[in-house]
């Protein structure tokens, strides 16, 4: 089973994908989008491509847990996926996940240009690792 993790953003799409036991998460690529359309067309074929049989989306959260004001276009993004995969969808509480994945960068001396064409990536493994951590624990 290939879990595909997904950071939504309006101009940058991160992915990530488990291992074949679900176990471990590793950032895949960062795809550059003009839109919602355009966005599910390049992460649907992604999805394919690598042999994806689940989706995980980071749902924008505030930090009190009520829906932020990205969430009801994350969600209508969730909708266009699952019609363009016919897979199904599973919503990771994504908080933070971005400030992780630039505390690690901090700390690994990860700088420059660079940064932005990774940080999408690896926040979605940071959302994919979640999730698969609480599977693992039930």
């Amino acid at each position: 089973m290939r879990v595909i993790g997904i950071d939504y953003g309006d101009a940058r799409v991160g992915l990530a994908v488990s291992d074949e036991t679900g176990f471990l998460a590793s950032a895949v690529c960062t795809v550059n989008v003009s839109g919602m359309r355009d966005a599910c067309k390049k992460v649907a074929e992604k999805i394919k491509e690598l042999g994806g049989t689940l989706i995980v989306l980071g749902l924008p959260r505030n930090m009190d847990g009520s829906e932020s004001f990205r969430a009801e276009k994350t969600r209508a993004f969730a909708e266009m996926i699952i019609e363009a995969t016919e897979l199904e969808l599973v919503f990771v509480d994504e908080r933070l996940s971005t400030v992780e994945a630039y505390t690690y960068m901090n700390i690994t001396d990860f700088n420059g240009k660079k940064r932005k064409k990774v940080v999408d990536a690896l926040s979605a493994q940071i959302i994919l690792q979640s999730y698969l951590d609480s599977k693992g624990r039930k």
